[in-house]
């Protein structure tokens, strides 16, 4: 079988807390180019679109013709705009809402019960990805921008790394800049846990209890599978939003609120789906690679643990 076996020893919050992020930023390593075409087909044709010097706008059609316009206008590394800031993210970000979600699920459930109800489950994403935000929106503010942000072939950029992008931000926009889109943030990524984590949860915890499958790969594979799916199903209206407004020119919408009835009315309810199979392809990546990766890692730091305490 693929992979290593389960151990005895269940992992601690720590070995968990570590291997979620570890597993989060290989996760956007492999993926990193769809995130940023999901980003270029949410803000660039859909009336977001910056010009470039000629005057013209850049125009995207579909996941694989935006990754095909981007090299070709912009240059293959164009792919990676705001990798370190959405690797910042993941070791902050998923730390939390991933790492945290056993020990704050078990935090909800009742004392003395042996199963976990899908309301505690629900609500321990929520709290574990309402969390996340609050610690990372910075560094989310700042890759959004990077990876909307059309760079011409002649090197031109508004942003001279991460570090100026956060300097720039906070001197241009004030501090709460960089906090920009939180409510809709906290609203997307409560629902995004609670579709990737508890669908995660309920599904191989399914396909163990009814003998499907067992505890290894193929298991992990799947569940993260149908994690990715109803993940990008319920997130993508504020997905869309979150996008639109974390990148909007200050003053251009007042608030969240005002962003989604601005798309609602000008592009109809369709706009909150734009975008979607980008989100999925990333999304449903995403989850297979970071699942699959953090079942390991957790399996390899508690062997690695066991080895250090007991040399002999």
């Amino acid at each position: 079988m693929v992979g290593l076996k389960p151990t005895d020893v269940p992992p601690s919050a720590l070995v968990k807390f570590l291997s979620a992020g570890s597993a989060a930023c290989i996760a956007d390593l492999c993926t990193f180019p769809l995130d940023t075409a999901k980003v270029r087909l949410q803000v660039g044709i859909q009336g977001e679109a910056k010009p470039v010097r000629s005057m013209t706008v850049v125009q995207y059609k579909g996941v694989f013709g935006t990754l095909a316009t981007m090299v070709k206008t912009e240059g293959p590394s164009s792919l990676y705009n705001g990798l370190v800031a959405g690797l910042q993210r993941q070791m902050s970000f998923a730390s939390i809402r991933i790492g945290l979600y056993d020990s704050v699920k078990q935090f909800y459930s009742s004392k003395g019960s042996d199963s976990t109800s899908i309301l505690t489950r629900l609500l321990a994403g929520c709290t574990t990805g309402a969390m996340a935000v609050t610690c990372a929106q910075p560094t989310d503010v700042v890759k959004v921008r990077f990876q909307a942000h059309v760079t011409l072939m002649d090197g031109s950029k508004k942003y001279n790394g991460t570090v100026d992008a956060y300097k720039t931000i906070a001197k241009e926009e004030g501090v709460r800049g960089l906090w920009k889109g939180t409510l809709p943030n906290i609203t997307r990524n409560a629902i995004v846990n609670c579709g990737e984590l508890v669908t995660y949860d309920l599904i191989k915890e399914a396909l163990i209890k009814y003998h499907l499958m067992t505890d290894n790969f193929p298991c992990h594979f799947v569940a993260a599978f149908g994690a990715g799916f109803c993940a990008t199903v319920v997130a993508s209206p504020v997905d869309v939003v979150k996008t639109r407004y974390m990148n909007s020119a200050p003053g251009q919408y007042k608030n969240a609120l005002n962003c989604m009835l601005t798309m609602v009315i000008k592009e109809g309810p369709a706009a909150f789906y734009k975008g979607f199979v980008p989100s999925f392809l990333r999304l449903g990546s995403w989850n297979i690679v970071m699942f699959v990766s953090y079942e390991q890692l957790k399996r390899a730091m508690v062997l690695a643990q066991m080895a250090w305490e007991s040399p002999f």
